[in-house]
C-alpha cells in the first residue's frame, strides 16, 4: 500500500498541496489566496483558520480523510537556528511560529497546520530543512562588526533539493561533492555546499547578497546609515525599501522577470541593463563563494524560478562565471519532493526526527 503522506507549502499568496504515496505524487494542487482576501487578516498566524479550512476542504473534496495519513510535512518557517534535517513538529516549535518568536513569514503557518491535521489524524507533522538551517563556518559568521554577526537565513529545503539532485547527474555523493547552488526567486540565495554542508550564504531574508526581483541585497553601508537616519523614513519604511521595494521593483516598478523580459524583447534598454546588472551581481556572489571550497567547485547550481530564463539570466550569468566553471541548471523548485522524501526517510527508519527544544 505505500505511506501516505500528505505535503503542505505555505507561501505569502498561496498554499501548495500534495499527496504522496511513498516517493510518487498522486495528487497536487496550489490554493491562491488574492490580496484582497488576504488583507482582511492583520498578521500572518491570523489566517490560520482560513487556510486550515480550504485544506481541509481540499481533502474532503478528493475523499482524502486525516485518519488515512502516515504523517503530514510542512515547510519550516522561522525559528532558531537548527541543523539540516527533518524536525518533528512538537509543541515547543508551534508555540515559537504562533508567536513569531524568531520572526514572521507565511511558512510560520506550515507547521502549525500541519500539526493542528496530523493530531486530528493520530499521525506525526514534520518539517524538513527550514529557512532557518545553520551550518555556516564560524569564519563566514563574522561580518567586519562583532554587534552585527552574518545569519544563516536561505532557501534551504529547495537549496537542498537542488544540490542532492545536482549531484546526482555530476556522479557524486552530496556528502563528497562542492558546489555552489544559487535560488533564484523572489529572493535569492547563493550557498556554498561543501562536503554536505552549506558552509556559507548570503542571507536571502534580510537583504545580503545580489539584489532580487524586490530585495536591495548587499547595500553601501555607508549610504544606507545616511538614508537611515535623513528623517525621510521610518524603520519600517526602510525595511520595505529593503524587502518588498528594492530591487527590480525599485529600478523597474515590477517584480515579474517575464514582465521584465517582455520589456527586453521591445527594445526597452532600461530593462536590460537592470536585469543584466542582477545577473552580474548573481555571477559576483556565486563567484565569492570558491575561496571556501579552496577554489575547486565541481560545479555551480542554479534553481527556483528565475532559472527557466534561458534566454537572458540564465546564459548571462554562465557567460560571466566563465566556461571554465560547470554550471548545472534545475529550472523550478523541488520542495514539495523534497519534503515529502525528508519524511519518508524518517517514516523508513532511514535516519531519526530532530528533536526541536
Amino acid at each position: 500500500m505505500g505511506r501516505t503522506i500528505l505535503v503542505i507549502n505555505p507561501g505569502s499568496t498561496s498554499t501548495k498541496l500534495a499527496v504522496f504515496n511513498d516517493d510518487k505524487i498522486v495528487l497536487s494542487h496550489e490554493l491562491s489566496h488574492s490580496s484582497d482576501m488576504l488583507s482582511r487578516f492583520p498578521g500572518v498566524m491570523d489566517q490560520y483558520e482560513f487556510r486550515r479550512d480550504l485544506i481541509e476542504g481540499f481533502l474532503e473534496e478528493n475523499g482524502i480523510s486525516v485518519s488515512g495519513l502516515s504523517a503530514v510535512a510542512a515547510r519550516g518557517g522561522l525559528l532558531h537556528p537548527v541543523s539540516s534535517g527533518a524536525y518533528r513538529v512538537n509543541d515547543r516549535m508551534v508555540e515559537d511560529l504562533k508567536q513569531a518568536k524568531y520572526g514572521e513569514h507565511a511558512s510560520n503557518l506550515g507547521g502549525v497546520i500541519a500539526k493542528a491535521l496530523a493530531d486530528r489524524g493520530n499521525a506525526p507533522a514534520y518539517i524538513v530543512d527550514p529557512v532557518v538551517v545553520d551550518e555556516l563556518e564560524e569564519i563566514a559568521r563574522l561580518s567586519g562588526h562583532p554587534d552585527i554577526p552574518r545569519r544563516s537565513l536561505f532557501h534551504a529545503l529547495n537549496s537542498k533539493a537542488a544540490a542532492r539532485e545536482a549531484a546526482r547527474i555530476i556522479k557524486k555523493r552530496y556528502d563528497e561533492a562542492s558546489m555552489i547552488v544559487a535560488h533564484l526567486g523572489g529572493g535569492i540565495s547563493v550557498g556554498l555546499h561543501h562536503h554536505g554542508r552549506v558552509i556559507d550564504v548570503n542571507n536571502a531574508l534580510d537583504g545580503e547578497g545580489p539584489f532580487t526581483p524586490e530585495r536591495t541585497g548587499t547595500l553601501p553601508a555607508g549610504q544606507l546609515a545616511r538614508l537611515c537616519f535623513s528623517g525621510r523614513y521610518t524603520f519600517d519604511e526602510v525595511r520595505e525599501l529593503i524587502k518588498g521595494k528594492g530591487g527590480m521593483v525599485a529600478y523597474l516598478g515590477t517584480n515579474s522577470s517575464l514582465e521584465v523580459i517582455r520589456r527586453i524583447e521591445k527594445g526597452d534598454e532600461r530593462a536590460k541593463v537592470v536585469y543584466r546588472a542582477m545577473a552580474y551581481q548573481i555571477a559576483k556572489e556565486i563567484m565569492s563563494l570558491f575561496p571556501g571550497a579552496s577554489g575547486e567547485v565541481d560545479a555551480v547550481v542554479l534553481t527556483g524560478g528565475m532559472a527557466r530564463d534561458d534566454r537572458y539570466l540564465v546564459p548571462w550569468i554562465g557567460e560571466m562565471l566563465g566556461r571554465h566553471v560547470r554550471v548545472v541548471v534545475l529550472p523550478g523548485e523541488l520542495e514539495m519532493e523534497a519534503l515529502a522524501l525528508g519524511v519518508l526517510r524518517i517514516l523508513r527508519g532511514e535516519q531519526p526526527a530532530g528533536e526541536y527544544s
